[in-house]
This record gives C-alpha cells, structure tokens and sequence, in this order.
C-alpha cells in the first residue's frame, strides 16, 4: 500500500520537474559541438551506468536478454532511441523552453493513443475537452511567428514526434513488460538503445573528427547522468513510495522549468503567447490528469 505524499516527497517532486525541465537548454548546448547522434549516444552511456549501479545497490535482476530481449530492444527504439534522436536534432534548431513546451504535450497525445489501443483509458467528455483545450495551446503557439518561422517549423514538428514516441514506448511497456519492474525495464531497454545506438553514431561522424568544446562537454555528462539517470532513479523512489498518480504530476511542472531555464540561462526571448500557449497546454494536461482512471 503506498503512503501519502509528505513535504519530502512534494521536494523530491519539484527536484525531479526541475532535472527534467533542465534537460532541454543542456540539450541545446550539447548541439553546439556533437552531432545527433554521438550527443545521444553518450547520453545513454552515462544513464546506463548510473541505472546499472543503481540495480547493483537495490540487486535488481537486469533481464535485457531474456527471452522477452525483443520487446526490451523495441521498447528501447521507441521509447529512448527515437524520441532521443528526434529531440536532440529539432532542439537544436529551435529554442529549448519550445522544445520543453512541446515534449509536455506527452499526457496528451498519450490520451488519444491509449483510447484506441488499452481497454480501460477510453476518452470521457471532460479528458476530451482538456486534449482539445492543450492542443489548441499548441496551435495557438504555432501562430507566433517570432518562436516559430519557416525556418525552424520542421523541427518543431519532428519535437512533437518524439514526444509521439514517447507515448508509444509507453503503450508497448504496459502491453508486454508490465510487470516485469520499473528498474528492471529501464535498465534493459537503456542497454538495448546502446547496441542501437553505437553503430549509429559511428556511422554519422566518426569520433577522431570531434573537436567538443568544454560548455558542450560538461552539458553532455549533466544530461546523462541528472536527467537519465539520477531523475530516473527519483522516480522509481516515488512510484514505490506514493505512487503513480502522485509522480505523474510532475507532468505539470516539467514546462514550466523549461522556460524558467530557457530564460534564465540561455537568455530565450519569451513573448505573450508563449505564455498564454504555456498556460492553456498546462491547464489542458491537468484535465486530463484529473480525470484519469489509469493509474491504480
């Protein structure tokens, strides 16, 4: 039975929203200097070896190749490999409070795909309204033409993609390693994006042609370790102490840390209707997630 959430457990969860939400302005300054693919590939690696520590300490059995290694490797196509790819490139193209703004969108296009392919997450009339209400948030975001041009329309749509990916790894997790542990299945399926992903990167560019600069260097390691891997290790606490419904609620928060950083940091100009498209995509994902019967 898990307990209800106290102070502790509502820092860790804004800690988490905060390591997540700091992913994409590192994201944009890995870019700088490594290509797609090495970017994500290293990535990888360092939340690799923090999660297989991490199993090591809880001695949590890794099953990466057993007799399900095929739905461990789809899931980690789906799931890290895709999504990953497809972030990192359209990030670099637009800039990372847009691509932290449209990653949170994942609750909804979740709902829509969950409606037609599981049994007991159908649409209801209020989770209806509040997909439509954070997509029009989005819409409403595609209309300001000094975030999103010509220019960088594409990426912006390849962003939402991974965020689709996401979704789908998701759907495929519940359907056939459901109860296979949360540790367990994210560890596996990091393995299996690494076999992906290393003949991936050396194909792109090989490594003796990288001259990284130090900003990138420093902003790579942080994405793998914080946001890979430390975020995934609090949210595997959270789930096993409070719960899912509780964790999910990071949801909320995630964007908004996108733009805090964005602004902050890497100096993003923010304009009205990012916030007003910020405030509908939130207040969206939040009908959704109150009306919600998935999670038990």
């Amino acid at each position: 039975m898990k307990k209800e959430a106290n102070s502790i457990d509502v820092l860790l969860l804004i800690l988490l929203a905060a390591i997540w939400g700091s992913a994409f302005f590192n994201i944009k300054i890995a870019t700088y200097t490594y290509d797609t693919f090495t970017l994500v590939f290293i990535r990888v690696l360092f939340a690799s070896l923090a999660l297989a520590l991490y199993c090591y300490y809880k001695n949590v059995k890794i099953m990466a190749f057993s007799k399900d290694w095929k739905m461990y490797a789809l899931v980690g196509v789906c799931n890290i490999v895709v999504p990953f790819l497809l972030i990192a490139y359209g990030t670099n193209k637009v800039q990372s409070y847009l691509a932290a703004i449209l990653m949170s969108t994942t609750p909804l296009s979740g709902t829509i795909l969950a409606h037609f392919f599981t049994k007991n997450e159908k649409l209801n009339f209020l989770k209806s309204i509040g997909v439509i209400m954070g997509f029009a948030g989005v819409v409403f975001l595609f209309f300001d033409k000094l975030i999103i041009s010509e220019s960088n329309f594409i990426y912006a749509i390849i962003i939402l993609c991974g965020s689709t990916f996401y979704v789908i790894g998701g759907l495929l997790t519940l359907k056939f390693l459901k109860n296979k542990g949360n540790e367990n299945v994210s560890t596996s399926t990091v393995i299996w994006s690494l076999i992906f992903l290393f003949p991936l990167c050396l194909i792109q560019e090989p490594w003796s042609n990288l001259n990284p600069s130090i900003e990138s260097t420093l902003a790579l390691i942080y994405l793998g370790i914080f946001p890979t891997g430390v975020a995934w290790m609090l949210r595997f606490h959270l789930l096993t102490k409070v719960g899912i419904v509780f964790q999910t609620q990071v949801a909320y928060l995630i964007p908004l840390f996108g733009v805090f950083f964005g602004y902050l940091i890497m100096n993003e100009q923010i304009t009205w209707r990012v916030l007003v498209s910020l405030i509908i995509i939130v207040s969206g994902i939040y009908i959704v997630k109150k009306n919600d019967k998935l999670v038990r």
